[in-house]
């Protein structure tokens, strides 16, 4: 039996990956790996709609991630994320993902669920996701 199947039918533990939103404007955590300032897609918190509700909700998320900017961003992000993921679970058990807009409530939130669920397709991965802010500043 070679060391892949056998690595495989013994089992391995997975690269706990966490990605989680915050807002900048209630602090950059610490704890985190690799951080993205996501300030430059659109902000629903402008459409008065919109603003009450969170990044959770498909009409917040679908504005931020059916734009153009969020499909170029996610597009190019993506596939970054999973290529250092492949890396950092060579010599790591865990990786932190910051993703952050200015209040945690919409865009970061939106964009985290959509790399937790692009993760989550992964086996090599075990993917939590969390929102720090979310409950803050709802409008």
């Amino acid at each position: 039996m070679d060391a892949e199947r056998l690595e495989k039918e013994v089992g391995s533990e997975s690269l706990k990956v966490y990605i989680f939103s915050f807002g900048f404007k209630h602090g950059v955590p610490v704890d985190a790996n690799l951080l993205f300032d996501i300030r430059f897609l659109p902000n629903p918190y402008w459409q008065e709609h919109l603003r009450p509700k969170s990044g959770l909700e498909l009409d917040v998320s679908g504005f931020v991630i059916d734009s153009d900017e969020g499909k170029e961003f996610l597009r190019l992000l993506k596939p970054l994320l999973l290529s250092i993921a492949a890396q950092t679970a060579r010599n790591r058990k865990e990786l932190r993902i910051g993703i952050g807009c200015t209040g945690g409530r919409h865009r970061s939130v939106a964009v985290v669920e959509a790399l937790a669920l692009e993760f989550g397709q992964d086996p090599q991965f075990e993917v939590l996701s969390s929102h720090r802010d979310i409950g803050k500043d709802s409008g």
